[in-house]
């Protein structure tokens, strides 16, 4: 068994000393990791397929000293289940990647940090749905929780972490823009910020997409649960997609691909605990009853909610009925990603009454709230400030409001509104 440890470690040596530098950018939340790997015996490092966990914790320190060990090496995975202390035999520090293909081995992670408080271990996976359920079963009390999602675009250009959503938190308002690069947002917003993006063609982008969801439906899936049709639930994938930033309505979805509503609504929870699908939830934190509950849809990353809306070139998305919920879902990830980096992290919500009034994000961390409203325009006025003007009136607590658009400038619009470049959330 000591052999197959052995033999584990030279195959990942070997293969870090082979990625080329330019493939790795630094995550702005490896800061948060080691952080939590300081404090809690167990970190669990989750998130959908693809987005970089595995190369996260091969390349940054401390990590990269820590043995590795990911089960989908057979002889790790016969290890796993049949010694699975072997496989962290004569270290304190080891990370178990895919963790989700062998969960009996939590009972032995738990017994090995009873036994010794000062281990350290790292669990990462790609299916949240088995690896979850198992961690705060066996773990619970001894496990911090972490979602890494897609690139930042500051972390593709390699710039430190923007500020400005925690600065709006404490009542700080935006006053200058940084200097932004000429970047198109609806173009990148369509690529989506996969790190594999990094070294791929732009012409490759829509086949990657499709190969993306061809694994995820053919490995992830029959992995995690059972799916009777995955035309099906592509299919409903799809139709989610096409109602990104929409409120959700379980049973019209289900109608659309023919699907009962109880299937419906498996095969949605599949797609959120598999971290493919972000369910936002309404806020109803004001006194007002009159709000609407349903949640609102996005997929993960913007370039899978265009590839899967059938926008494969950008002349089809552009000017389309779609293009507002891909920028929208663009800039919402990178939010997403800003919150992860914040302790204790910040919930993330939308507002609508019944009446009408909306805002696109709210954003509450404690007693502080911020509301966004995310817009695809190179010019932000007085009246897109309607929904954000009577969220600040029903709402107490709200710190600083802003109107995100893709204009270059800073700007107050009204009394603590501001009309706010994206690219300041971007990096």
């Amino acid at each position: 068994m000591m052999w197959n440890i052995i033999h584990i470690m030279s195959r990942f040596h070997s293969y870090v000393e082979e990625v080329p530098p330019h493939a790795y950018r630094p995550r702005w939340a490896a800061g948060v990791v080691r952080a939590l790997a300081e404090d809690f015996p167990v970190t669990v490092l989750t998130g959908a397929r693809q987005v970089g966990k595995s190369t996260l914790l091969r390349r940054e320190e401390p990590f990269r000293q820590w043995r590795y060990v990911t089960l989908d090496d057979f002889d790790a995975l016969d290890a796993a289940m049949t010694d699975p202390a072997s496989l962290w035999t004569g270290t304190q520090t080891v990370v178990l990647d895919e963790v989700q293909k062998a969960p009996a081995v939590l009972s032995a992670v738990k017994a090995a940090i009873d036994g010794d408080p000062s281990r350290r271990f790292v669990l990462s996976g790609s299916a949240n749905l088995l690896l979850m359920s198992r961690v705060s079963e066996s773990l619970a009390g001894r496990a911090a929780y972490l979602e890494l999602g897609p690139l930042a675009l500051g972390e593709e250009e390699t710039r430190a972490a923007p500020t400005v959503l925690a600065d709006m938190l404490a009542g700080v308002a935006p006053t200058r823009a940084r200097a932004t690069s000429h970047i198109d947002a609806l173009t990148v917003a369509q690529r989506g910020m996969m790190p594999r993006f990094l070294s791929l063609p732009a012409r490759a982008t829509a086949s990657w997409w499709d190969g993306y969801v061809a694994t995820y439906l053919e490995r992830d899936l029959r992995t995690l649960s059972h799916v009777s049709s995955l035309s099906e639930f592509r299919r409903l994938m799809e139709v989610l997609a096409l109602r990104s930033g929409q409120l959700l309505n379980r049973s019209e979805a289900a109608r659309d691909v023919g699907l009962s509503q109880a299937t419906a609504h498996r095969y949605i929870g599949l797609m959120e605990v598999s971290a493919v699908l972000t369910l936002l939830r309404a806020f109803a934190g004001n006194r007002s009853s009159r709000l609407v509950k349903a949640p609102k849809p996005y997929l993960f990353d913007s370039g899978l909610a265009a590839f899967l809306s059938g926008h494969y070139e950008h002349a089809s998305l552009l000017g389309s009925r779609e293009a507002g919920a891909v920028f929208e879902t663009f800039v919402l990830q990178h939010i997403r990603v800003l919150c992860q980096l914040m302790s204790p992290r910040p919930k993330v919500h939308y507002w609508r009454t019944v009446a009408g009034r909306e805002v696109d994000v709210v954003v509450e961390h404690g007693r502080s709230i911020v509301g966004l409203e995310i817009k695809l325009s190179e010019r932000a006025g007085y009246r897109d400030t309607a929904g954000l003007r009577a969220f600040k009136e029903s709402t107490p607590g709200v710190s600083c409001c802003a109107v995100v658009y893709c204009g270059t400038e800073i700007a107050e619009l009204a009394d603590g509104i501001f009309a706010v470049p994206w690219s300041e959330f971007a990096g």
